[in-house]
């Protein structure tokens, strides 16, 4: 995982403002993170972001801001203070200093730069990869085979502070923004990088802008708590999600309140084990294809640095699911999870539903006969659903 967080060391200014919201008496995701005392930081996104606006608005009236303000998709407006900036000719360079907060991250402290060019009129925003920043190199993954490693919300939000700079200054908004990581490529060999496919550095990620660290015992106690919490509020019906997207998806399909909440992040067995010793009536999973995959397979511990998506287990189910045997070599020599999804769904195979409903019977196994009914719901990266269980 990459993150960036720019904290009180390294120059940030946020004043509290940027942390997850929540108290420990409302329960839910923000209950959980201010349970661990952990302190939360910024993705690679966000910093791409301020780097991106910084060195547009300079491009455009000749200063940068410093410290440069973004805006998250959830609201929250941190401020971030430059470490280098140059302008030069017809182009501006901004970089903002990247810091995982609380959570271990082999990128911490790597300078995240953007430079930022006018393109003519009509040419939208363009994104090339710097030097420190890798290009995809094969299918499977959220961006077209040659793309520069740069994510869809990350994208977006750069697209969208963009259009707000040339709103402010009456500039069309017809950029290329060069994104690139300081020793990058060196950095990226301590990732899962190059075995996706993505080479030539790092990528920048995000959904929300925000990092939740991680530590181990921190969050399975969080957990607890935030089982403890719904029960102690008469919930019946509890929700483990792996992250932000996965609990806007089951709040969408069950109308849960925020205390029926439990952000398991990557630690299903967690969850699975507390509501065996202390059940509720039903428990619901929901979370991205691939980690569910990884559940389905028999892994209780969802994070890429400790389990795998297991290409040919999801062969396996997917001769179950009525794969000739060519469809099947495919699928267990995809790059990625979502790559196998994707080959299924084109020949009609429901590998989403197989994996749900895998992964709903080995959470029954962990459970032991626990008196708790379990339905899962897969989605994908933008919060679809690929696949779901019956509830059993």
């Amino acid at each position: 995982m990459q993150s960036s967080a720019v904290g009180p060391p390294l120059g940030v200014r946020c004043e509290r403002r940027c942390g997850v919201s929540g108290g420990a008496a409302k329960g839910g995701r923000g209950a959980q993170l201010k349970h661990t005392g952990l302190r939360p930081g910024w993705t690679t996104g966000a910093c791409a972001t301020g780097a991106a606006t910084a060195a547009y608005t300079a491009l455009l009236t000749g200063d940068f801001p410093d410290p440069v303000t973004v805006t998250l998709p959830k609201g929250q407006t941190p401020a971030f203070a430059l470490a280098a900036e140059e302008l030069s000719g017809g182009s501006a360079m901004a970089g903002i200093v990247k810091d995982a907060g609380d959570d271990p991250d082999v990128t911490h402290g790597a300078l995240v730069r953007a430079t930022v060019r006018r393109l003519p009129a009509g040419s939208g925003v363009v994104f090339r990869a710097g030097p420190g920043v890798g290009t995809v190199t094969r299918p499977g993954l959220p961006l077209p085979v040659g793309e520069p490693a740069v994510n869809p919300v990350p994208r977006q939000m750069m697209r969208d502070h963009v259009a707000e700079v040339a709103r402010r200054y009456g500039d069309g908004g017809d950029v290329e923004i060069t994104l690139s990581v300081d020793h990058g490529e060196e950095i990226a060999r301590s990732t899962w990088n190059p075995r996706l496919g993505i080479l030539g550095g790092l990528s920048i990620l995000g959904t929300t802008g925000i990092v939740v660290p991680y530590s181990c015992s921190a969050w399975i106690d969080s957990i607890r708590r935030g089982v403890d919490v719904a029960r102690a509020a008469g919930r019946t019906h509890v929700a483990g999600c792996t992250g932000s997207t996965s609990e806007k998806t089951v709040v969408a399909v069950h109308g849960l309140p925020e205390d029926a909440l439990l952000d398991m992040g990557d630690f299903a067995g967690a969850v699975l084990k507390y509501v065996r010793r202390h059940p509720v009536d039903r428990l619901t999973v929901c979370g991205g294809f691939a980690k569910l995959s990884k559940l389905a397979a028999g892994q209780l511990d969802l994070h890429s640095a400790r389990s795998q998506v297991d290409k040919g287990f999801l062969a396996g189910l997917a001769r179950r699911g009525g794969a000739d045997e060519a469809l099947a070599a495919r699928v267990a020599g995809a790059n990625t999870g979502l790559a196998a999804l994707q080959l299924c769904t084109a020949a009609g195979v429901p590998l989403g539903d197989l994996v749900a409903t895998a992964a709903r019977d080995e959470a029954l196994a962990v459970l032991r006969g626990a008196p708790v009914a379990v339905d899962v719901i897969c989605i994908d990266r933008a919060g679809g659903i690929v696949g779901r269980s019956s509830v059993r």
